[in-house]
Formats: C-alpha cells, structure tokens, sequence
C-alpha cells in the first residue's frame, strides 16, 4: 500500500499544473491533500469536469473551512473506509476544515493541516490546544497513521537554518515539544525511520529561490504508531514534484 501527503496550497491551483496526470502517474493507494482552498461543491465540480469520477478507482473525501477559499483537506482512496469523522472538538479548528479521519478495516488515518501559529506568534496558544487536543484523541489501541503539515520542524536536522529560526514560528522549543509528546506516545516519523541526513525538506518559502538554493524546512509527516513500525518498506519525500510551496511525502506499507 501506497500513502501519499501533500499541502497543495490550493487544489485548484494544482488542477491547473496537471494534478491529474501526476495522480495517476503516482498511482496511490491513498492521496492525502493540505490547505485545498475550495469548498466541497466546488471540488466535485472540478473533478467531475476532468473525467476523473467516471474512470478512477477512488473515492473523494474532503472537509472544508466556512471562510471560502481557506484551509480544507481531502483524501482520495481507493478503499472505502468504515467511518468518516471531520472533528477534532476544537471549535476554531473544525471550523476552519483541517481534520478528516478515516477508519478502515487495519487501520485509522489522520488528515490534518495543523495552524500556523502566525508570524507574531499571534495563533500559538490555538495551535498548541490543537496538539493537545489531538493527543486526548489518540488511544494508543489501533493501528494508526497520522499525515499532513504538522507546521513544526521537530529538530535542527529538519530546516536549513536552525540556529536563526530557534525563537521564530515552526521551531520554538514549544511546538518542538509537541512533536517530541507524539513520539513519546509511540509515534513514529516514518521518514527518520528510513532516513537520518539532513537537507530533505518539504517546504520552501517562494522568496529568494529558496527552493532552488533549499533553503527549506521539513514540516510535513507521516508518523505511524508503533505496531505499524515494521510494516513500512519505504518512507520518501517526493522533492522534484511542483505545483505549490510544499511537496508531497510518501510511504509503502
């Protein structure tokens, strides 16, 4: 099995740059999508136009914020699963669409678009509430897969320029410390799993050619729960594919 993330920073955007070939090129099991920008209805309608639904194997999925054109996430998969839940009990953040779960029949899976925090550090307390309220969701008894921007480097390893970001947003030693909670609960960083070097990024601002030079941080996960360790054959960071400020990262199971 095949699991893919990526924050596509505007699915319409994406559409635009040839989404679709690139999905069936990448032919996974389970596409996972960050910060869509569009409203369900606007989603099957692009889909729909594309010839997608008529031919594809997967069923669509999403959950989208009330302020039009903002967050939202979507998953495209090509088993059905046995329970949909868009819910994390956090007011602000259910509104705001950046959660779906997904059970199956082996397996739960997360979809999430963690908040920012600002660049004024204005949303902090909101995102770590989320954390938290994430953790009181995570029994530790099933199998569990948790995908998507975790807008957190967790260590000097996972951004190009650790030393001059220590108190600025995605590495203050207080969103860390979430990423550290997680791993504590048994969670695993797929991709540490398979890869210790540094320079594997996810994401690069657009000024200054960052994404030529990587100058990036790498803030996008697949975190599994210890009794799926052993299953993952594969776990990669797609860096090559554009379309958005992100790129997608992967895992076979």
């Amino acid at each position: 099995m095949k699991i893919i993330s990526w924050n596509v920073n505007g699915i319409r955007s994406v559409y635009k740059k040839g989404f679709i070939d690139w999905m069936e090129k990448t032919n996974a099991d389970i596409i996972c999508l960050q910060e869509i920008k569009a409203q369900d209805s606007e989603i099957q309608k692009l889909f729909s136009s594309s010839g997608l639904f008529r031919h594809s194997p997967y069923y669509l999925y999403s959950n989208f914020a009330q302020k039009k054109g903002y967050s939202g996430v979507a998953i495209f998969t090509k088993e059905k699963p046995t329970t949909i839940d868009n819910k994390l009990g956090l007011e602000r953040f259910d509104q705001e669409g950046r959660l779906l779960k997904l059970s199956f029949k082996n397996f739960i899976l997360y979809n999430l678009y963690i908040p920012h925090g600002g660049r004024e550090k204005e949303n902090m307390v909101y995102k770590l509430q989320t954390y938290d309220r994430l953790f009181a969701l995570l029994s530790g008894k099933q199998r569990t897969i948790l995908v998507g921007d975790f807008n957190v480097a967790h260590t000097a390893l996972d951004l190009a320029r650790p030393k001059g970001n220590q108190n600025n947003t995605m590495f203050t030693p207080e969103e860390r410390e979430k990423l550290d909670t997680l791993t504590q609960k048994g969670f695993v960083d797929t991709f540490r799993l398979k890869h210790k070097e540094g320079e594997n990024y996810t994401w690069w601002p657009y000024a200054v050619d960052a994404r030529e030079r990587n100058i990036g941080w790498r803030i996008d996960y697949i975190f599994v729960s210890t009794d799926m360790r052993s299953y993952i054959t594969d776990a990669y960071i797609l860096k090559d594919t554009k379309g958005s400020d992100h790129c997608p990262v992967g895992i076979t199971i």
